[in-house]
C-alpha cells in the first residue's frame, strides 16, 4: 500500500523547475488571498 503522506525528500533530490515552484506560490497566494477577501465580506455582512 502507498503512503498516505510522503517523507520529505533526501538532502541530495534535485529541485522541481522553477516555473513549478512559482506556479505553487502563485497559486497558494491567489488562493490565500480570495479566501481572506471572501472572509472580510462575510464578515462585513455580518454587520450591516
Amino acid at each position: 500500500m502507498r503512503a498516505v503522506i510522503e517523507p520529505p525528500p533526501e538532502a541530495d533530490a534535485p529541485l522541481p523547475p522553477l516555473w513549478k515552484r512559482l506556479a505553487w506560490f502563485g497559486g497558494l497566494a491567489v488562493t490565500g488571498a480570495a479566501s481572506c477577501a471572501a472572509i472580510a465580506y462575510a464578515l462585513g455582512l455580518l454587520l450591516r
